[in-house]
């Protein structure tokens, strides 16, 4: 932490200021590379009003005699047990309703709250749902506000605030079968759905520290797009942020970029799809400046359409090993399905190109046990693979991949997980690793544990505490899962394993996040869903 290099200037604590804890769940190194986690807690540390203080798995910074709010940055579904341990670390009753007016307002942001919080609702005060440039500024002076009132007041206020969900107002309604029929407001005058809040500024965000102890380090992170226009129907990174936003050129990436790189020579360039930035190829011309000699450039996912030899070259220039593409699946007919807007001849372009621009390396990323996957889609994808290393000798592909999960608010959110993608991602890897293609393959079993945490609605909770100790391990969830069921009976009870995890859901289904607006309606999530399928409307 001492060699940490702010790009902002913190505003001295006045007296009688807020005091807060902004937690990441997981170590320092890890936590001070989240981006959102950065902005979050510059954003307060800017504010006199809020004394704010940081806290990860491993360290942190002096600790507060007391806290008034307790914030964290959830960026990925299994930290949600570690949740706990920094509540309970922090002496805070991990349960909300077990609070008083003498403990603090517990919240929480990111994109696995904002997508769906009700498996950890019952361990929030509140949850920011959207982007916090909007939020964070109306969530906190609505909590100097009503400062003085008691809990159950300040907490009625701050449910007025538009993307400010309090889970305690609202209460689930299931049937005596155990299906959900609604999540409602439990007293009068609280809106009866939350939207989430959309920024549309001219400027996105970009770091606020630069340290060498970061897991990339002394990286300074821009984000050069917000959302993604390809809209792949599985993708949360693209249907929860839309609307696609770009900064301009002059008046947002060049400050932003320069703002880094008096600090640092290492630009990491973000967004789902980096290249789509209509002026992306002027911001490389400007990267390819003689002053920039010695500056090290890296860019995160990029279309493959969008790949040029200029593209290659510049980013091999500025000390680019390789470029990342996804590419789903090797077989058109699954491209279609997804929505994935690539042909073979451009995934091959792709290729020659970044080589040809000097770089060394391509990393594809691609996904088994999509909805209406057969083996013959992933012999395609292997296929590919080959042919492509055959096209490009000397080129280092590495082939990461993941197993189908449903997430909300995405088109395929009615879709269950597919037993089917274990034995696929074997054939990958019996089809690819002879041949020296390296593969990545994340672990089914996890994918699995990431759709219980994405698909399931408040019941899950109790599981989550019960998982805390063992939750490093699938044996241990699926443990806790069973304690759980054996322990509860009726519409209470969480339900089965299979049901969450596995099946395909009808689209009149009441989802557990039915009453949190995102980005699009569900009746246009739900014709996306048939546009993918192939199904009469």
């Amino acid at each position: 932490m001492n060699q940490e290099i702010l790009l902002f200037e913190p505003a001295p604590a006045e007296a009688g200021a807020l005091r807060a804890v902004l937690a990441f769940p997981s170590t320092y190194t890890v936590g001070i590379t989240s981006l959102g986690y950065q902005v979050v807690w510059a954003t307060l540390a800017q504010r006199a009003d809020v004394d704010v203080r940081r806290l990860f798995t491993d360290q942190g910074d002096p600790a507060h005699r007391h806290c008034d709010l307790f914030g964290l940055s959830l960026s990925w579904e299994l930290d949600g047990p570690v949740l706990l341990d920094l509540l309970e670390q922090q002496r805070i009753p991990i349960w909300a309703a077990e609070r008083g007016d003498d403990d603090p307002i517990v919240f929480g942001g990111g994109p696995v709250l904002t997508a769906n919080p009700e498996p950890l609702a019952p361990f929030f005060d509140v949850v920011l749902l959207g982007d916090g440039e909007l939020l964070l500024p109306a969530f906190i002076d609505a909590l100097q506000a009503g400062r003085d009132a008691p809990r159950a007041e300040r907490l009625r206020q701050l449910a007025a605030v538009p993307g400010v969900y309090v889970p305690s107002l609202y209460a689930p309604r299931y049937s005596p079968e155990g299906d959900l029929l609604a999540v409602e407001p439990t007293e009068a005058g609280i809106p009866a759905t939350v939207a989430k809040q959309t920024w549309r500024g001219n400027t996105l965000s970009h770091s606020a520290v630069i340290t060498p102890e970061a897991a990339w380090p002394s990286i300074h992170m821009v984000e050069v797009v917000r959302s993604c226009p390809e809209l792949c129907r599985f993708c949360l990174a693209s249907y929860l942020t839309l609307p696609f936003r770009t900064p301009s050129l002059e008046d947002g990436l060049i400050p932003a970029v320069e703002k880094g790189l008096v600090a640092t020579q290492r630009l990491g360039l973000l967004g789902a799809s980096v290249t789509q930035h209509p002026q992306f190829a002027d911001l490389l011309a400007w990267l390819d400046q003689d002053r920039f000699e010695g500056t090290r450039v890296s860019v995160s996912s990029v279309r493959a359409a969008t790949v040029t030899a200029e593209l290659g070259r510049i980013l091999a220039k500025r000390g680019s090993k390789s470029l990342t593409i996804a590419i789903e699946s090797g077989s058109e007919r699954m491209r279609q399905v997804v929505n994935k807007k690539l042909s073979s001849e451009e995934i091959y372009s792709a290729a020659r190109y970044a080589k040809e621009g000097g770089l060394t390396g391509l990393k594809l990323y691609g996904m088994v046990g999509l909805p209406t996957e057969e083996d013959t889609d992933v012999e395609a994808t292997a296929e590919l693979l080959l042919a492509l290393k055959k096209a490009t000798p000397g080129l280092r592909l590495t082939l990461g991949v993941s197993s189908f999960v449903p997430k909300a608010h995405t088109p395929f959110q009615w879709q269950g997980v597919r037993p089917e993608a274990d034995k696929r991602l074997k054939l990958l890897a019996k089809r690819l690793k002879p041949k020296g293609i390296e593969l990545r393959p994340e672990s089914y079993g996890w994918s699995v544990i990431q759709a219980l945490l994405s698909r399931s609605d408040r019941r899950l909770a109790p599981v989550i505490a019960a998982a805390r100790g063992k939750h490093e391990s699938l044996g241990g969830w699926k443990q806790a899962y069973r304690a759980v069921r054996e322990q509860t009976s009726g519409p209470e009870s969480p339900p089965a394993w299979e049901e969450v995890i596995h099946a395909t859901w009808n689209s009149e289904r009441v989802l557990p996040w039915a009453h949190l607006e995102g980005p699009l309606p569900a009746a246009t999530l739900a014709k996306h869903r048939l546009d993918a399928l192939g199904e009469a409307a």
